[in-house]
């Protein structure tokens, strides 16, 4: 059976139900599996690889609640620099039409690449355009090649500009080949088991690109088959504003109309939601993806995310599209949670009083949203946490950084409130992803050269 030995951790955060940081911390793990947690002098000394962390800092693997992984291919597009979300919308719509399987695949690699090189173990992809022959499975096979956890959501769309919806009519797919295509992806490819290393997800892309009867169904054959459900919703005051034009509701109440609040849904983004609507989400068991890069790049607004947090409100950090964020960097993602949360806390005229302890987000909690947020968003009980019996997932960053200078009498804190940096290690499952700084399930020089041939064609055609 193999073994691996991780020892003399400077810092081991375990992000257990103590929030424990171990100085001089180890793991023992077997067969992908944590097996012993606490000082290295406390554990096993021999095992078939030793790792020796000294003078790093160890956190359990980030996990990505929502991204566009297909949206690498289109970053810092001119034409979409400086639109809100409906324009950014229509002026990328036509390029991503002209997208083949091969660009799915090596968009994905990319997208991975760059998350595990920031700390990401398990990522949530939420693909909902399949042009040309493209199909889920290049998602997948390509996320296999990488090494990471992938919940390859079957993303759709449906409504047409013809039919009073954004997306253009050649863009949309026929909802009966949406349901059974579904149907067939969760059959062949969700692994609901420990260790999972791909899970299935149904998520019609946004109430303004599917129909109310997509939406039902989808809502219907996720619960027939136990998988979770995920879409975007209350991104912008643009789309509530369709929602009540269309629909007579907002995006929120009519969620509830089509049976889409409950335990088994998450939604990306809810930054324009009320009180009552937090609320709701806390009781129902709502998750949310909060994704505050994009939010900002698209002028959407700041999530009220420590309301959410304060009503039980299940809230994980996601990167959103490459196009809308235009980096996966999901530890810089973490220290942008934390930061706009503040700047939302100042807006809203929290004070910094001595006498009166300001509402503002701690680096520790960005961390939680990062890793146990995460997977409870994502409804695993398996990642998330350092601790035994759950997946040999973790970061190593070393320490004795130029980033870090000055900042080590806390370095816990230090990863977040620093510039944030590539990681050392990055381990899924007690495999290795990333040793010693460099990706060891990828070509990195050939995929750039790949992808960026193919961001040339796209753009040229």
């Amino acid at each position: 059976m193999s073994t691996l030995l991780v020892k003399n951790i400077s810092t081991l955060v375990t992000m257990d139900d103590q929030r424990r940081e171990i100085t001089g911390g180890g793991l023992f793990i077997r067969q992908g599996k944590i097996e012993q947690v606490g000082p290295t002098s406390e554990l096993p000394s021999e095992a078939d690889e030793i790792l020796d962390l000294s003078d790093h800092i160890v956190l359990p693997g980030l996990i990505n609640a929502h991204h566009h992984f297909y949206q690498t291919l289109t970053r810092a597009v001119p034409a979409a620099q400086d639109a809100n979300l409906f324009n950014w919308l229509k002026t990328l719509y036509p390029i991503w039409g002209r997208m083949t399987p091969s660009d799915i695949y090596i968009s994905t690699q990319t997208a991975l690449a760059e998350l595990a090189l920031s700390g990401c173990t398990t990522a949530s992809d939420h693909l909902y355009i399949f042009p040309n022959g493209s199909r889920l499975e290049d998602q997948i096979s390509a996320g296999r090649k990488t090494g990471l956890r992938l919940h390859a959501s079957r993303g759709s769309m449906s409504l047409g500009e013809s039919k009073g919806g954004l997306p253009p009519d050649s863009v949309v797919e026929d909802e009966s080949f949406i349901l059974e295509d579904s149907q067939r992806l969760i059959e062949e490819y969700h692994d609901p088991n420990w260790g999972s290393m791909t899970q299935i997800v149904l998520a019609p892309c946004s109430p303004f690109s599917v129909t109310a009867d997509l939406m039902r169904e989808s809502a219907s054959l996720a619960r027939e088959y136990g998988v979770c459900l995920h879409t975007h919703l209350a991104e912008t005051q643009d789309e509530e504003q369709f929602c009540l034009d269309q629909f007579g509701y907002k995006p929120v109440a009519y969620m509830e109309v089509l049976n889409w609040i409950g335990s088994d849904v998450w939604f990306a983004h809810s930054v324009h939601v009320d009180g009552a609507e937090i609320e709701l989400y806390g009781m129902a068991g709502c998750g949310v993806a909060h994704c505050p890069s994009s939010n900002m790049r698209l002028a959407s607004g700041i999530a009220p995310v420590l309301d959410m947090m304060a009503s039980g409100v299940r809230v994980g950090i996601g990167l959103d599209g490459s196009a809308s964020n235009d980096g996966s960097h999901l530890l810089g993602e973490a220290r942008q949670a934390m930061l706009i949360s503040r700047l939302g806390a100042a807006l809203g005229g929290a004070s910094l009083s001595s006498d009166e302890a300001p509402p503002l987000m701690t680096a520790r909690q960005a961390l939680e949203l990062a890793t146990r947020g995460g997977a409870q968003v994502l409804k695993r009980g398996d990642i998330g946490s350092l601790e035994p019996g759950k997946c040999a997932d973790f970061f190593a960053i070393n320490l004795n950084r130029l980033d870090y200078a000055g900042a080590l009498h806390d370095p816990v804190a230090a990863v977040l409130f620093c510039a944030p940096v590539n990681v050392d290690y990055s381990v899924v499952g007690g495999n290795f992803v990333v040793k010693e700084g460099q990706m060891v399930t990828l070509d990195l020089p050939k995929l750039i050269e790949e992808h960026n041939q193919a961001a040339q064609r796209l753009m040229q055609s």
